[in-house]
């Protein structure tokens, strides 16, 4: 078959052709280069693709993003319309984006920063007091930031949740649209790992940080561009923000030049918070793709008006 075309970053590519050819031995996976007849082709693998291309296949039904998030599509103003779209949701994506935000969280609440310091200058405090008092607040408790709330209240933190719409989590209280500002005023530890959408584009800014709790601590797992990182650097200069810890940013790779880099309060890591399982997100595209032929019900379709 020669109805299905991967475009994506070349270095990724031959993963998921082996992951694919191994799982899937029928399928003739065409490349965007390689592609002969783009009437033939009906579902598109996609990941990062050039904006437009998409409206160039004239009988696409389905596009499948191979990863958790929509971004690269909710930007492409071309989406061809009534074409169906999934994403991948792994319960591995949620045990590794959790055991990051743990990490995250515990880094700052032990105080590591002051210790490594103290090693570098040979220095013993035993007396200091070697932890933070932090209520957490998760903004966006889908999937991802369920699971991250749910193993931080079991952990023993007090942990209250907010998002668009009204949710629930047993133990957890959760805040959903207009009480955002009494959210923030429980806490000082903001998780933010809303999905990208026009809506949220922008949200880590000035405007959101002049109502949070003077010296939050801000850790960011959602995408880059929902943070303004000039905002971040100048709200924690002016003592609105402790510090930030962030895995996203507005462009990646992170270039040389950005302040972020050198900034003390700063942690950065390169969007590796939660790594997509191949194996296990070709498993759902294939389900897909044999549901969207049998024009059943899809997993983790996308809503992209909604941008989740």
């Amino acid at each position: 078959m020669k109805n299905v075309i991967l475009i994506c970053p070349s270095a990724e590519r031959e993963k998921w052709i082996n992951i694919f050819n191994k799982l899937m031995p029928k399928w003739d996976i065409q490349s965007l280069e390689g592609v002969k007849n783009k009437d033939l082709i009906n579902t598109a693998l996609v990941w990062n693709h050039p904006k437009g291309i998409l409206k160039t296949f004239n009988n696409l039904t389905l596009i499948c993003s191979l990863g958790a998030g929509v971004d690269h599509l909710l930007s492409d103003p071309d989406i061809p319309e009534g074409v169906k779209v999934t994403r991948i949701i792994d319960p591995l994506l949620s045990f590794s984006m959790s055991n990051y935000i743990i990490m995250a969280v515990l880094q700052y609440q032990r105080k590591f920063d002051k210790y490594i310091e103290d090693q570098k200058n040979k220095i013993w405090d035993h007396d200091a007091d070697p932890e933070i008092k932090i209520s957490i607040g998760i903004l966006g408790i889908g999937t991802l930031g369920r699971d991250a709330a749910i193993k931080l209240k079991n952990i023993g933190f007090e942990v209250f949740g907010f998002s668009k719409s009204q949710k629930k989590i047993k133990g957890i209280e959760c805040f959903f649209g207009d009480e955002i500002d009494i959210f923030l005023k429980k806490i000082n530890v903001l998780i933010c790992t809303v999905p990208y959408t026009p809506e949220t584009h922008n949200l880590l800014s000035m405007k959101l940080f002049n109502r949070v709790k003077k010296s939050t601590y801000l850790i960011n797992v959602s995408r880059g561009k929902v943070q303004n990182e000039i905002d971040i650097i100048n709200a924690i200069n002016k003592g609105l923000l402790s510090g930030a810890f962030l895995d996203v940013f507005e462009k990646e790779p992170l270039p040389n030049s950005s302040p972020l880099w050198n900034h003390k309060k700063i942690k950065i890591t390169p969007h590796i918070a939660s790594i997509t399982n191949a194996e296990a997100g070709a498993k759902q595209i294939i389900e897909n793709y044999k549901r969207n032929l049998e024009d059943q019900k899809l997993i983790n379709e996308v809503d992209l008006k909604k941008g989740y």
